[in-house]
């Protein structure tokens, strides 16, 4: 049976690493989406407002199956369309990163536009009034303020995201939920198997959770120091 908890090891290394890919999808996303929120633009408004009320509303399990399969049989039947007579598969790895990462963009969205709503519009005022153009603004005055005001959300977001990779198992990527399952399947001892994968888990949202703390103390000093 040992050999079978390294497979599991080897398993959380690729949960990791959908993890992280699935999470920088959905920060470029919600910067998008967020943006596109605040534009004041109405086509923009509206896309944003659809993209994130849609996402939020449909189960993740469901969506991460429609992508998959039906993004394989979309595929098919558009170069089937072309004259082609090849056939696409989906690698899973890439499916389980763009879906995930799909589905947190809509609640990252939500977390940047709140944090960057909680930023007093004077200081972004003020900062043209200096001659900065908006990008200098952004990168000066908001990215580090909105750091600071969306961590809690991104905290919840992540953790959620993390266990949210345990879905990828439904379409045959061999991450740690899957080989677990398939162990417990071959040895018949499923509580051993799925404790185990349930503690790396609890391993991964701990040294998070320790890692976003400091981080959150990092970007909350000069707040402290402001009101001392």
């Amino acid at each position: 049976m040992n050999g079978y908890y390294f497979t599991i090891l080897h398993g959380a290394v690729l949960t990791v690493g959908v993890s992280l890919l699935a999470l920088l999808v959905s920060i470029v996303l919600g910067l998008l989406g967020a943006a596109a929120k605040l534009s004041g633009n109405r086509l923009l408004v509206a896309v944003a407002t659809a993209y994130t009320t849609i996402i939020r509303g449909i189960p993740d399990l469901v969506l991460m199956l429609l992508v998959f399969y039906g993004g394989t049989i979309g595929l098919n039947h558009l170069l089937a369309a072309l004259g082609s007579n090849g056939n696409v598969d989906i690698n899973p790895f890439f499916a389980g990163v763009l879906t995930i990462g799909f589905i947190y963009g809509a609640y990252m969205t939500e977390s940047f536009r709140g944090a960057i709503l909680s930023i007093p519009k004077g200081q972004m005022e003020a900062a043209w009034a200096f001659g900065m153009s908006r990008v200098q603004t952004f990168v000066r005055i908001t990215a580090p303020q909105m750091v600071r005001y969306a961590l809690p959300s991104f905290t919840n977001n992540w953790l959620v995201l993390i266990k949210a990779t345990a879905l990828v198992s439904l379409i045959g990527l061999k991450e740690m939920t899957y080989v677990a399952k398939q162990a417990s399947a071959a040895t018949r001892s499923p509580f051993a198997f799925f404790l185990f994968t349930a503690a790396l888990f609890l391993v991964y949202t701990t040294v998070s959770l320790y890692a976003l703390r400091k981080l959150n103390a990092r970007f909350s000093l000069g707040a402290k120091r402001a009101t001392l």
